[in-house]
């Protein structure tokens, strides 16, 4: 891939997280507890946070859920995480964030959908979240998403494009009414006086060519940092890909400073899926780097055994658990690229572009596995103790390598920042 800079934007600070071109893109995700429940949502922040979304997002819908804000902060506190947390809003925001202040102050920023925060009053209604977000010196994003787009805007824009010589498509219309209602809604609330370095935009969609239309055309009208997601993607493989196609169409172009795998979870799934997936696709267009990557054949006629699979498996499970060890002692570790490969084709070739990378012996080959380090065979491994032996030299690479490291190496293609005191 060609590296492309990013799209240049101003920068939003969350707390102390920075959103914007000057910085890596930030990964971030929604809880799905009930809010007003503050023990459990302040686990599964924790628990998001532990996993690596830097930006964790809660529903505040009532009553209930704004007076919960304060205890689910320190609860989460309490084990550790300090992630800043956003609270999203829709329809009664306004009426929540005025009536519970420790609420309005414990949030790290506000999400407003312009789309819903009331019909004849919507303006209100919005300054006046506007305005508490001022008074609190918290940045907001302007999420609009099609599923609730402001209607009067929609319905005054297709009138308008019924009314030309030569209408536009409806799609384009609609696309036009998002962006439309974005920039209508930062514009509003810098008039009410909100800083224009605190707006972030973003605006939804759920298909993969309506996402990357939406975001091209908003982009070239602003320098707000964009928020990137495809909303309701999906389960499973569905929402993973899509979610993989769009943002990676937009990411390689160099827009987007914040990203969202908004998947849909299996009933007792695990939510931290999300996460692993946008850190996923983060460093497999080289933007970010966040656990070392294992590079492993399919398989296929000349692989009838399944020793490679079960050896990648494991290696993958030993790198994971050595993580939280590794990232403390080991600065620039998650860049790491190891190869374990099922046969004599390709195996070699890839083993030698890994740091560190194994190939394994293939249906009816020589019985010999050659470790392959920095390029050059290392060693060849024999017999029943080819895995620990393996892992052995691994851990002795880590700590060669990395073990004298002082710093993590900046991230590939955005560029870092100093901390935020």
């Amino acid at each position: 891939m060609t590296p492309l800079h990013r799209r240049t934007t101003t920068t939003t600070w969350i707390r102390d997280v920075p959103v914007g071109s000057a910085y890596p893109i930030v990964v971030q995700s929604m809880t799905n507890t009930d809010t007003a429940d503050a023990a459990a949502t302040a686990d599964q922040v924790a628990a998001l946070a532990d996993a690596g979304s830097q930006l964790v997002r809660v529903t505040v819908n009532n009553d209930e859920a704004a007076a919960a804000l304060p205890e689910i902060v320190r609860r989460a506190a309490d084990q550790g995480c300090d992630v800043p947390i956003i609270g999203d809003f829709h329809y009664n925001g306004h009426l929540l964030l005025a009536k519970h202040p420790e609420c309005a102050s414990a949030l790290a920023k506000y999400r407003i959908n312009p789309g819903n925060v009331g019909g004849k009053r919507r303006d209100e209604n919005f300054r006046t979240i506007v305005q508490i977000a001022i008074m609190n010196e918290k940045p907001v994003r302007i999420g609009v998403n099609w599923g609730s787009l402001d209607q009067d805007l929609l319905t005054q824009m297709m009138d308008e494009n019924a009314h030309r010589s030569e209408p536009v498509d409806a799609r384009d219309v609609y696309i036009d009414a998002m962006i439309a209602s974005a920039l209508r809604s930062a514009e509003l609330a810098e008039e009410v006086g909100l800083a224009h370095e605190r707006i972030i935009i973003s605006a939804k969609v759920s298909g993969v060519a309506d996402l990357v239309d939406v975001y091209r055309r908003l982009a070239a009208r602003c320098d707000y940092p964009l928020h990137l997601g495809l909303t309701e993607a999906g389960m499973g493989a569905k929402g993973i890909i899509a979610s993989a196609a769009g943002l990676a169409i937009l990411l390689q172009e160099g827009l987007g400073d914040t990203i969202r795998v908004s998947l849909t979870p299996r009933p007792g799934g695990d939510r931290t899926e999300e996460v692993q997936v946008a850190q996923q696709i983060l460093q497999s267009l080289g933007l970010r780097s966040f656990t070392p990557q294992v590079s492993a054949c399919p398989g296929c006629g000349r692989t009838t055994s399944t020793f490679f699979q079960e050896m990648a498996e494991q290696i993958q499970s030993h790198l994971r658990e050595q993580m939280p060890r590794w990232r403390e002692r080991y600065p620039g570790v998650e860049a790491l690229r190891v190869a374990v490969m099922g046969c004599v084709v390709n195996g070699p070739g890839e083993s030698k572009h890994a740091d560190i990378g194994i190939s394994l012996p293939g249906t009816f080959e020589e019985p010999k596995a050659p470790v392959y380090v920095d390029g050059r065979l290392e060693v060849t491994l024999k017999g029943d103790t080819i895995v620990p032996e393996f892992l052995r030299i691994l851990e002795q690479y880590v700590a060669t390598r990395y073990g004298k490291a002082v710093s993590p190496p900046a991230p590939l293609r955005a560029a870092g920042g100093p901390a935020r005191a």
